[in-house]
């Protein structure tokens, strides 16, 4: 939906430094650090913020209301005002947005985290899958993208060459991002499920990502130029993989048209394609032309923490509109296996 009568923005935007393993860590300590600094950029204490809201997943943890303890890393006394969501941090900032737009607060903190690393990712999320005809068969996440990557080769809308030459370019980008896991183009490698190899696949690893919003004249004193939502949005395609098309992704485009993606063009587009053929379906129902840039972060491709990288998403196209290299950016967060669950959200700086 477009922004009703309140502006709200990110105003700032912090990340870790994103690992394939971070057994010294717990999820505190891991979470601490990219807390403080977000609220370093801003100024702001902790008993500054009106709402508080995270995002993380306890299948992940291994353990039933694992969140809470991560609350630790906030500072939960006083009593704070806040909530939680079993979904990328991309959903609590939506959360957050709304509480925003309400008036109930003028401030919010949003925070994200996955550790990926303790167990069998692939496996965790078939928990996503319909438990009565298809979870029982334990087909993974990368089985699943597989089939979504096949279907767009058998239609002709990319083959493994291109790819392999989109999983270049993205990591490449990367390079130029500090808290990137995997930089550098490199060869694609084997076949995980064909036809994806290893370089079309997300790397495994840990992260944690916040933003703050501020809404009205309280975001331009937080922030030199913050990143206005003009518009944010979600839709979700039917559950069962067998009645969907693959090679497409309507809900994407719905909620594209819904935030105002489609009023006037977009410069840059951070994606949430944890596969390469992900980000072919997703550029083709957002109608990204070449004079777009996408993820010049790397995206998902160069780090991926289960729960956090939707909302490094939007953290990193507010980024590009706080240091000026974006006047209108798109940010795009999924869920659910075959982009099955998407968010978009419509980001723009003030007139330089």
């Amino acid at each position: 939906m477009s922004a009703p009568g309140r502006d709200v923005a990110i105003v700032a935007f912090a990340q870790s430094d994103h690992r394939r393993r971070t057994d010294d860590l717990s999820e505190v300590e891991m979470v601490m650090p990219v807390l403080h600094e977000v609220l370093r950029q801003t100024g702001l204490r902790t008993s500054d913020i009106g709402f508080t809201c995270s995002g993380s997943s306890d299948y992940l943890a291994g353990r039933a209301f694992s969140f809470t303890m991560a609350l630790d890393g906030v500072g939960a006394w006083p009593p704070i005002s806040e909530s939680h969501v079993e979904m990328d941090g991309a959903w609590a900032l939506y959360e957050a947005w709304v509480k925003l737009l309400t008036g109930e607060a003028d401030t919010a903190l949003v925070y994200s985290y996955g550790k990926s690393s303790p167990g069998s990712v692939r496996d965790v999320l078939t928990r996503q899958l319909d438990p009565y005809y298809v979870a029982p068969l334990w087909p993974d996440s990368v089985a699943l993208a597989a089939l979504q990557a096949q279907a767009l080769v058998d239609a002709g809308h990319t083959d493994e060459a291109a790819l392999a030459a989109l999983a270049a370019r993205r990591r490449t980008d990367a390079a130029a991002n500090p808290h990137a896991q995997v930089t550098g183009a490199r060869p694609q490698g084997e076949y995980v499920v064909a036809p994806l190899r290893t370089g079309d696949c997300p790397p495994i690893g840990d992260g944690a990502a916040a933003v703050i919003l501020a809404a009205g004249d309280r975001a331009s004193e937080l922030c030199e130029r913050p990143a206005w939502i003009r518009g944010m949005d979600h839709r979700v395609e039917a559950h069962s993989l067998g009645v969907r098309d693959l090679t497409d992704s309507p809900s994407t485009r719905l909620a594209a048209e819904r935030a105002g993606v489609f009023d006037r063009p977009v410069d840059t587009a951070e994606l949430h394609a944890p596969f390469t053929s992900q980000e072919v379906v997703l550029a083709k129902a957002l109608g990204l032309g070449d004079g777009v840039r996408i993820n010049p972060s790397g995206g998902a491709l160069a780090a991926n923490p289960v729960m956090a990288a939707g909302l490094l998403r939007l953290g990193e196209a507010a980024a590009a509109v706080h240091r000026g290299d974006s006047d209108r950016a798109l940010a795009h967060a999924t869920s659910g296996p075959c982009l099955q669950q998407n968010l978009v959200a419509v980001l723009e700086g003030d007139p330089r």
